[in-house]
């Protein structure tokens, strides 16, 4: 339930859901004097309301709403490329951070980030109250990406996989791992877990001795990567998927030593990772 207009919040919370900074960071403006509420230097613990003044460094902050709801978007990121800068073969390219509407926020996160040499779905958001919350619902919902790998694993690597044990000692809900193809001397892998980042799948690969090219993410949670997003596309996300995402169920822990076993190790015929939208020309090996 949203508290009612006007009625005073945190200082630290008015800047969060502002997207200008995270909470932490907002206590540190204050202790550094950076902030002021109605020309008064801001104290830890001030509360402000719609009617207030604040300024940070003399510019006057416009308060967000708390009814109003924050925004995300759905990105479809190619492999190595980076959110904030532009490719080196294309300099007068515009990144995704500078592209996105400012009135979304100004500091914008990606929730569950995919290692930066890897890619596909990415979910960004600009509201640091919404942020929390979604980066918090992630650890609870189901995702599924594509793995290319050299060469095809073997049934117990493939058992290795769904055991879901990383580097850590910590295990990871793996709730399938199928073969889906692949061209020349590479084979995708298809994978669906819980509360996974791309970051664990290539090590739960790679500890079986598998060398990893490269992981795409096609869903996350309730959000699918859909074909007609073209890679260097965004789209916002509608307060239902959004919703969607935050009701998340909670996470069931996995019984020790339990765990799905593989539903399909065969090839198919397409050399496409699953859910990934179509692409033009052939793939290179």
């Amino acid at each position: 339930m949203h508290k009612q207009r006007g009625e005073p919040e945190r200082l630290q919370k008015v800047l969060a859901r502002a997207g200008l900074a995270s909470r932490r960071e907002a206590e540190d403006w204050i202790r550094a004097g950076r902030l002021t509420v109605n020309g008064q230097p801001a104290s830890l613990g001030v509360r402000v309301s719609p009617d207030d003044e604040v300024r940070l460094d003399g510019r006057v902050i416009h308060q967000r709403a708390p009814e109003s709801g924050g925004r995300a978007y759905l990105y479809h990121r190619s492999p190595g490329e980076s959110l904030d800068a532009p490719p080196e073969d294309m300099p007068d390219a515009v990144p995704l951070l500078a592209r996105l509407p400012k009135r979304a926020g100004r500091r914008f996160v990606v929730v569950s980030p995919m290692p930066r040499i890897d890619g596909g779905l990415e979910l960004l958001c600009g509201d640091g109250e919404l942020t929390m919350r979604l980066q918090r619902a992630v650890h609870r919902l189901e995702s599924e990406l594509s793995v290319r790998v050299r060469g095809e694993l073997i049934e117990q690597q493939i058992a290795g996989v769904l055991g879901g044990v990383l580097d850590s000692g910590e295990r990871l809900a793996v709730l399938g791992c199928e073969a889906a193809g692949g061209e020349g001397a590479n084979r995708w892998y298809a994978v669906s877990a819980r509360g996974a980042s791309g970051k664990d799948v290539r090590q739960l690969f790679e500890r079986q001795g598998a060398i990893v090219s490269r992981v795409l993410r096609t869903r996350l949670g309730s959000l699918a990567l859909e074909r007609t997003l073209a890679r260097g596309h965004f789209r916002e996300l509608t307060r239902d998927e959004i919703e969607a995402l935050l009701l998340a169920p909670p996470e069931s822990k996995p019984e020790s030593g339990s765990g799905p076993k593989p539903q399909d190790t065969g090839r198919r015929r397409s050399g496409r990772p699953p859910g990934a939208p179509v692409r033009r020309g052939r793939a290179r090996d």
